[in-house]
């Protein structure tokens, strides 16, 4: 049999020749089917083509909306703190007789042995803005098991019902110069049960299924860490405990027997020239605390991006008490946890904006091709970002070889060109 094995086409040999190409990819948001991922945290995206024999991508630049919630039930679950009283004001051991204070006393006295929880609103604070809305919080939290208390005696306590109006006993204010919260009563001694905060926050959050991916976080145990505050219970001392027990005077006027701020006002535009928390009944004693620490309202510092199949940055994870972490000095950690780390530099509400991240994600070989993308937006403790309504959009830079067929060239320049005219038109002239 004959073959004819004549070939007019003939194979084109590889020649392992490539051409580096680098291709940009910009996405948003916005892009994404709202009926799959309605929560911009986590989606996935079909790319506009394939990109074939992919190098290495990185995060190229971004945009992202900076709307974060630094006090909130998700996450850190930094919302509510707890209190209780230890020592009340009783007016007739002053003398005094007056039908509503000793209404308050005896309602107070039937709840000596339990907490108070106080709830405070989520969202982004300065420390203005907290110290109010803690004084308003804890003042209302009493003032709402008082007048629960008067309605469940009645008409044994009709009188004092009619005559209370509000409990106004605390006063909550914020050091400018030492960056400290300050918790003061005017008439009650207290103590700030920061021991059942983080089993509070706890079972609260096991209650409301909020904590789904969330890592266990002993630093973030509940708003009593946030405000300056140990995993210790801390008391409240009257002046003369405070010089005992504290053995410092600096922030107290010792002739008034009541704390000061030497600085200015404590309250600021309020002319108190200092003195935040003066009795609020006849012959009581005020009672204080100053948080140990400084105050943290800062909020998460990094956004972490993953994306499904290029996570390629190694990670540790949060501590936390466990049964390994008690026998072990190990550090526990994620392999592949995220694809690039993006800081968060403002506060909310704004824009931020910036560009090449550190990481890249390499092959080798080259992937065949990429023509789908899963994203994830986190905090460090694997809580998801709540975007919300705002838009954000950030570039992929990918890193292209495409193969190359093998071609002779022949080049010449300009300045070649014309030299060789010259030489031509002067060998033509020459006698």
């Amino acid at each position: 049999m004959n073959k004819n094995l004549s070939n007019n086409h003939q194979i084109i040999p590889n020649f392992n020749d490539y051409f580096f190409e680098r291709r940009y990819l910009s996405i948003n948001s916005e892009d994404r089917d709202f009926t799959k991922f309605p929560n911009s945290s986590e989606f996935e995206i079909t790319l506009p083509q394939e990109y074939l024999n992919v190098v290495s991508v990185k995060l190229a630049s971004w945009a992202f909306p900076s709307n974060y919630n630094v006090f909130t039930a998700l996450g850190p679950n930094n919302i509510r703190m707890s209190f209780k009283f230890t020592n009340l004001y009783n007016p007739l051991q002053h003398g005094i007789i007056n039908p509503l204070l000793q209404a308050i006393y005896n309602a107070l006295n039937a709840n000596i042995d339990n907490q108070y929880i106080i709830t405070i609103e989520t969202g982004f604070y300065n420390p203005d803005q907290m110290f109010v809305e803690l004084t308003n919080r804890f003042n209302e939290a009493v003032t709402n098991y008082i007048y629960q208390f008067f309605n469940d005696n009645l008409p044994e306590y009709a009188e004092a019902k009619n005559l209370f109006v509000s409990y106004n006993r605390f006063q909550i204010v914020y050091n400018a110069v030492s960056f400290k919260l300050w918790f003061g009563n005017s008439a009650d001694q207290f103590v700030l049960t920061n021991e059942n905060s983080a089993i509070l926050t706890n079972a609260i959050s096991e209650q409301i299924c909020n904590r789904k991916n969330i890592l266990p976080d002993f630093y973030s145990w509940g708003l009593p860490s946030y405000l300056g505050f140990a995993r210790c219970n801390a008391y409240a001392y009257s002046v003369q405990e405070y010089k005992n027990t504290i053995n410092n005077v600096l922030d107290v006027d010792i002739n008034k027997n009541v704390p000061r701020f030497y600085y200015g006002d404590a309250i600021p535009g309020s002319g108190d020239n200092g003195y935040w928390l003066c009795p609020g009944a006849p012959g009581a004693t005020v009672y204080f605390l100053e948080a140990p620490y400084k105050i943290n309202f800062m909020g998460p510092d990094h956004i972490y991006m993953e994306i499904d199949g290029m996570n390629c940055v190694d990670a540790t994870v949060p501590w936390n008490l466990s049964e390994y972490t008690a026998h072990t000095n190990q550090t526990n950690g994620i392999v592949n946890s995220f694809f690039a780390k993006i800081p968060l530099s403002s506060t909310p509400i704004s824009q931020f904006y910036d560009r090449d991240a550190v990481s890249y994600k390499y092959w080798s070989p080259p992937a065949e091709r990429i023509f789908k993308l899963k994203f994830k937006f986190r905090y460090h403790n694997g809580q998801l970002v709540q975007f919300g309504q705002f838009n954000y959009s950030f570039m992929l830079e990918f890193n292209l070889l495409n193969p190359q067929q093998e071609r002779s060239y022949s080049i010449r320049n300009a300045v070649d060109l014309a030299q060789t005219q010259q030489y031509s038109n002067n060998a033509k002239y020459k006698f």
